[in-house]
């Protein structure tokens, strides 16, 4: 099946709330045809879909907030591939460590991680400021590591 890849303007320092609702749309909708959306870090006011046709691209930012539209002509994925890198997921993420959660709807919160399953590239946490300690499972892609178990040991002896 043959991609194009469209540019779709955003409101400015809007590009993630754009891209959470368009993925959930199209997680509701069950589109196929969408397969990919990509946020080029350091560019405001765009990100990037491909699809398998401007029609079906446009159909998909169709009702999303802060999404102006789609740009007239495809893009060259060799104009925008200096902007893409490539992410490995670190899986240098242990029991015990507190970590903040980068995406999803408990994005900025802090968590205490209970469980690492990287077979399945998740992991199991528990936010620090609920009330009531409930387990969430989370990708571990969606967390950045800010204190280390380890780390507090060595403070403590210190």
């Amino acid at each position: 099946m043959e991609t194009h890849l469209f540019a779709v303007r955003t409101a400015a320092n809007r590009e993630d709330q754009v891209i959470d609702y368009l993925i959930s749309k199209l997680q509701r909708d069950k589109k196929p045809e969408v397969f990919i959306v990509v946020r080029p870090h350091g560019m405001r006011g765009y990100i990037f879909i491909e699809a398998s046709s401007q029609e079906v691209a446009q159909n998909a930012i169709q009702n999303v907030p802060y999404a102006r539209g789609i740009l007239p002509r495809e893009i060259p994925y060799a104009e925008i591939e200096h902007m893409l890198e490539q992410v490995k997921i670190e899986m240098n993420i242990h029991k015990s460590d507190i970590v903040e959660i980068i995406s999803g709807p408990f994005k900025r919160e802090n968590a205490k991680v209970i469980r690492v399953n990287k077979a399945k590239e998740e992991i199991v946490v528990e936010l620090l400021e609920a009330a009531v300690p409930i387990p969430i499972t989370v990708k571990m892609d969606a967390v950045k590591v800010i204190r280390r178990e380890s780390e507090e040991e060595e403070t403590k002896e210190i």
